[in-house]
């Protein structure tokens, strides 16, 4: 069957290689990104693999991503895959209102938007949130705004725990016959825009990437997987942090998120 699948952080990288890819495949792909004209040479490159929409949202402001989450909404009566893969490492801008700008983007933004369409993917939807080997325990505190002090490695390895964290919270609330949630390490040092800037080196075929990402969206047919994490560099389901296997570390984690969402720190 067609389906819809909606893929965040997608004008460059993994993002836009596994939407050529699942549009080659007969899927309608609608791509996401922060800028305007990147977004409209995305379209020009992809449309002639297939039907494919955008939309654009800067995932560090929370009120664009509510906006964008009322668009899509509005204009879509259904999403099948939504592919959480917007990120970001190192920065000149860390701070967005207090919190590390790496919380808000790969955390808290794709927590809110999963949160908010949540109706068009409870009928066998599935959500596909893209982590990292990178993981390092969460400090309660940096995610609300009230500690300042991170690197950034630190907060980008703490961002990508905090979201397999809120991940496995979700698979646990939530029947996986209505939405499947799962994490995922699409590979270490692949040659992304992210990995260029911050370590200065090619990195690996951005394909390795995109092909688990679409293996993840079309082809893994198991709804036993909810809740679970799939390392690339292993090519396995795996254990993430420890922290993400305790229920209540998961849960803290949402609850830390939920406050920033209802204006504890962050408006």
């Amino acid at each position: 069957m067609k389906k819809i699948i909606l893929i965040t952080g997608a004008t460059d990288g993994i993002g836009l290689e596994a939407s050529k890819k699942l549009l080659m495949k007969d899927h309608h792909v609608v791509i996401h990104g922060k800028d305007a004209k990147k977004l409209q040479n995305c379209i020009f490159l992809l449309s002639k693999f297939g039907t494919v929409d955008s939309l654009i949202s800067d995932l560090s402001d929370l009120n664009s991503v509510r906006s964008l989450a009322s668009k899509i909404l509005k204009n879509y009566s259904r999403i099948d895959v939504l592919i959480n893969n917007a990120g970001v490492l190192k920065t000149t801008h860390s701070e967005k209102k207090r919190i590390d700008i790496r919380f808000v983007v790969n955390t808290i933004a794709p927590y809110l938007l999963t949160k908010k369409i949540l109706p068009l993917l409870g009928n066998g939807g599935r959500v596909i949130n893209v982590a990292s080997a990178g993981q390092a325990s969460v400090d309660i505190d940096a995610l609300l705004g009230a500690f300042t002090g991170l690197d950034d490695m630190q907060a980008y390895c703490q961002s990508k725990l905090a979201m397999i964290m809120w991940s496995k919270f979700m698979s646990n609330s939530i029947d996986s016959k209505e939405t499947v949630f799962l994490s995922v390490n699409p590979g270490s040092l692949l040659a992304t825009k992210m990995v260029k800037i911050a370590f200065g080196i090619k990195g690996k075929d951005v394909n390795i990437g995109a092909n688990v990402l679409v293996h993840l969206a079309i082809q893994e047919k198991s709804q036993n997987i909810s809740g679970k994490y799939y390392c690339n560099d292993s090519k396995q389901f795996t254990s993430p942090h420890q922290d993400a296997l305790n229920p209540k570390n998961c849960s803290n984690v949402v609850k830390a998120i939920d406050t920033v969402i209802s204006g504890g720190n962050y408006t």
